[in-house]
């Protein structure tokens, strides 16, 4: 690999998480279950944040195993279950990864991107 893309796909999966969070930002839960436009929002997000982590594990291994406290598996999960499964998304599963999940992504994001030399 010639080009080092890791602080570029730690920069989208922190984009996203963000945005995530600031789409569902003074819903209620059952604001949330009727609001499609807020739903494909943050399932968008939720992808993007998903195939970040899928070229970081795939990429950057030795990364990964050294931050195996950021779930990466999870979230290559939740983007292949949205991917794969687009008619049975989980609505509820949903909500809860924005509201917690991502929360502490974020607050995890900081070292690791420190770490990929590269504050974000």
């Amino acid at each position: 690999m010639n080009e080092n893309r890791l602080p570029d796909y730690l920069d989208h999966m922190q984009q996203a998480a963000i945005d995530a969070c600031s789409f569902i930002e003074g819903l209620s839960k059952a604001d949330f279950l009727e609001d499609k436009r807020s739903q494909q929002a943050v399932i968008m997000s939720l992808i993007i944040i998903g195939e970040a982590a899928t070229k970081v594990m795939d990429g950057y291994a030795g990364f990964t195993q050294a931050h195996a406290q950021v779930p990466w598996r999870s979230m290559r999960g939740m983007r292949n279950r949205i991917a794969h499964g687009y008619f049975d998304i989980n609505l509820d599963v949903v909500w809860d990864t924005v509201q917690a999940a991502l929360p502490e992504l974020l607050k995890q994001l900081p070292a690791v991107c420190k770490d990929a030399d590269k504050p974000c």
